[in-house]
């Protein structure tokens, strides 16, 4: 794992984890392995993962998360969180992808708020998803999403935060939603990574200990 991990400034996510050990216990808590499953999939004929997903739930009783890994599997597809290499591999086609085509010129805003958000300790992971990137501490204390062609939102958790905010921190409904991000705010230029954007951003680090 350490060795993957020097290749790339992105960290192992950690449902990476969740997944090995779901699927290492697939057998014995389902009576078929990761292998039967797709085979059984492939042999009913269900042609789309959404409707292969729902089979596995309805007609076997699978979780959430083991039917849509297995259906995802169903035609080829999924498998980036199965090793740490495969996700740190899948983790660097997700920034490229979010940051193609009209979004492109918005990679240098990315580049510039990883590396602030790398820099306020060691214990900081970045951890891409396809459509955004979470920093973790001991939870995710800030998010960095590519929202239009023209914006980036710098999103924070600020549950715990005692005290006024500004106006430039723009409520995201997480709180009554209980989603980790609670506000954020909107960035189209790098420029506009100033002390205001390095301060909320180290007070969401600090209060996610």
């Amino acid at each position: 794992m350490a060795q993957a991990k020097s290749k790339t400034i992105y960290d192992i996510h950690p449902s990476v984890a969740m997944v090995q050990k779901s699927m290492a216990e697939l057998k014995e808590k389902t009576g078929r392995s990761l292998e039967e499953w797709i085979a059984l999939v492939r042999k009913e004929g269900l042609k789309d993962e959404k409707s292969r997903r729902e089979w596995l739930k309805t007609k076997h009783n699978l979780g959430m998360n083991r039917a849509g890994w297995i259906a995802d599997r169903g035609d080829g597809k999924g498998g980036d969180l199965d090793t740490p290499e495969m996700y740190l591999k899948s983790a660097v086609q997700y920034v490229q992808e979010q940051y193609a085509g009209p979004k492109q010129k918005l990679r240098p805003i990315f580049d510039e708020l990883l590396t602030l958000g790398k820099s306020l300790g060691k214990d900081v992971k970045a951890c891409p998803c396809k459509t955004i990137v979470p920093l973790y501490r001991q939870h995710v204390f800030a998010q960095i999403k590519p929202t239009t062609n023209s914006r980036v939102d710098l999103g924070f958790a600020l549950t715990h935060y005692k005290g006024k905010l500004p106006k430039r921190l723009i409520d995201t409904g997480g709180l009554a939603k209980k989603d980790r991000i609670t506000h954020r705010i909107e960035i189209t230029a790098a420029e506009q990574i100033d002390g205001d954007v390095k301060r909320w951003l180290k007070t969401a680090y600090d209060l996610d200990r």
